[in-house]
């Protein structure tokens, strides 16, 4: 696992990138990630102007904790190569690009040879929202180690797919997915949860979310925070375990280890370390 993979990623809060207003609010509210939207929240007419707003918003937060990311357009489109070439020439640029609309492999692995020109590693999100992205999501997950998390794009995906936008239409999808993501490695989030003032609805999909294996949930309003981390947090019995597994193998002169009597292999040691990682107070 890579130290761009190794974040905390529970809570991924989006900004519409006309607000310049809001970024600095959105990094306080404790969020694990802050996403400037260039795409669905910026009407074509005005996408030039929200890139000028928004972009040098990273050099002037550059100390602010939490991930600092930004919601590109379609590399398949000229929108999303000006904002690309945007931020290859900023002074600070964001530490993760998300990438909407993947279809394939090949997509994400252009992006991650331009931004390794940059001296800094970016991170790559890749959305998948739409049915060929979905048929190629397990080489798109791998497709390079700057890929750092999946999303599920439910609104698109579900037109592409003929369904509607709820959960058990999409749910071959979603475990898709998170299938994809288990095999590379890498963190896994769902869409936001779209009720503002619907704490119980929120607490069920979230939940929901967290048992079918995404590491996390994508949001909208700040509000919604406590309620995503609850959901994701790991139980106090599963981090004294994976406390346990990390000191055993840690331990170990032989490279195995043995925990209430199992032998721990290495599958085991990385759930024990994305544990840890999620564990608000581990």
């Amino acid at each position: 696992m890579t130290d761009l993979r190794a974040r905390r990623r529970r809570s991924f809060l989006f900004v519409p990138g006309l607000r310049p207003d809001r970024f600095a609010k959105a990094l306080e509210t404790g969020a694990d990630v802050v996403c400037i939207d260039l795409e669905d929240a910026v009407a074509p007419d005005r996408k030039d102007e929200s890139r000028s707003l928004s972009l040098p918003l990273y050099h002037e937060h550059r100390a602010a904790r939490p991930e600092k990311a930004v919601r590109i357009n379609s590399v398949r489109t000229p929108e999303g190569l000006d904002d690309l070439t945007a931020i290859l020439r900023l002074e600070t640029p964001p530490q993760a690009i998300v990438l909407p609309k993947v279809r394939t492999a090949d997509e994400v692995r252009i992006v991650a040879d331009l931004l390794r020109h940059r001296p800094e590693p970016i991170g790559i999100y890749v959305i998948i929202e739409t049915a060929e992205g979905l048929e190629n999501v397990a080489a798109i997950a791998q497709a390079d180690p700057l890929v750092v998390a999946l999303f599920i794009g439910a609104v698109d995906l579900s037109a592409e797919l003929r369904v509607k936008p709820s959960w058990d239409p999409l749910f071959y999808a979603r475990s898709r997915i998170v299938h994809a993501a288990a095999r590379a490695e890498v963190a896994v989030l769902d869409v936001p949860y779209l009720t503002i003032d619907d704490e119980e609805g929120l607490r069920r999909e979230a939940t929901r979310s967290a048992e079918l294996g995404f590491t996390g949930k994508a949001l909208i309003h700040p509000t919604h925070i406590p309620v995503i981390h609850a959901a994701f947090a790991p139980s106090e019995k599963e981090i004294d375990y994976a406390r346990r597994v990390i000191a055993a193998y840690r331990e170990s002169t032989t490279g195995l280890a043995v925990v209430d009597g199992k032998l721990i292999e290495k599958p085991v040691i990385r759930e024990a370390e994305r544990i840890l990682a999620n564990a608000i107070d581990a």
